[in-house]
């Protein structure tokens, strides 16, 4: 701390030209005044959202999509008003599976989002885009700029629970999201492979470095239902999640499988018909935050 004291005071910071705007100061994380929520961005000044939930993994292809799509369904039956944020900018599901593959419009007070079925706001890029099909080929700053917009200029109005759909890895955009967004808690997201629950601890080890708290870990692509006897085929072997939640001191909060059913809704963008119980544990717990 001394060392860091006689750096700033030699920069020109001490105590009494400090202005305390850590965004702005490049001695911020060498002060001992630091403070990380100053990052953070102040959403539009017409909504009022109460909470915050990203849905994270460490690689891509486990299902962080379907289990935000889900986890956002189960919530707004449950009486409460979701909104979807999908921050995966070159790779976006969202629109699919809600068919809500429409462009938004925009007036005086910010962008206007997509409105699912039951009621679900989301934005993505490909709201934004002439056709969806169009790559997004761009630099890490510019995708955290959209991922930033998506908070600061969306009109989400009064939301209990905005879930946020994470690209893969521990990147730019995860930094960006746990940063400038006020993140009440993280799912995360695995499949039962021994390799997948190896990327997974590098999500809960981020999100400690973070200090962001983890809700619980859900299980995607779990089991296989033979329709034959209705016996579980563990298609990957034995779950590794179990070892990985209790090493982290977590709890596994939903075991998804694999049933055609789920990829039949997501295609017709109709993944809200799916009356599915899978989340409930997880829903509960989001209820206690």
């Amino acid at each position: 701390m001394l060392e860091n004291q006689k750096k700033l005071q030699a920069d020109g910071v001490n105590d009494s030209n400090c202005t305390h705007d850590c965004g702005s100061c490049p001695s911020s994380q060498n002060c001992g005044s630091f403070d990380p929520k100053s990052l953070i961005e102040k959403t539009n000044d017409y909504n009022n959202i109460k909470k915050v939930i990203a849905v994270v993994s460490g690689k891509g292809g486990v299902g962080k999509s379907l289990v935000t799509s889900l986890m956002a369904t189960t919530m707004q039956r449950r009486g409460n008003a979701c909104g979807i944020m999908d921050a995966d900018i070159t790779g976006p599901s969202i629109p699919k599976v809600f068919g809500t593959e429409g462009m938004v419009g925009a007036n005086d007070m910010g962008i206007v989002p997509e409105v699912s079925k039951t009621g679900i706001k989301t934005i993505s890029i490909n709201n934004l885009l002439e056709d969806s099909t169009d790559p997004v080929v761009w630099r890490g700053p510019i995708i955290g700029g959209v991922v930033k917009q998506f908070w600061t200029d969306v009109l989400w109005g009064d939301t209990d629970y905005l879930f946020v759909d994470m690209p893969p890895g521990t990147g730019d955009v995860a930094l960006t999201v746990f940063q400038s967004l006020p993140v009440d808690g993280i799912i995360v997201v695995t499949s039962p492979q021994d390799l997948v629950g190896m990327i997974v601890e590098k999500a809960v080890k981020m999100a400690e470095m973070m200090e962001v708290p983890v809700v619980g870990i859900v299980e995607n692509m779990s089991f296989l239902t033979c329709p034959d006897c209705g016996s579980k085929i563990q298609v990957f072997g034995p779950s590794k999640t179990d070892d990985v939640a209790e090493a982290h001191g977590l709890d596994v909060l939903g075991r998804i499988p694999i049933d055609p059913k789920i990829a039949a809704a997501c295609d017709r963008g109709m993944v809200e018909t799916l009356e599915v119980d899978w989340l409930d544990d997880a829903a509960d717990r989001l209820e206690k935050l």
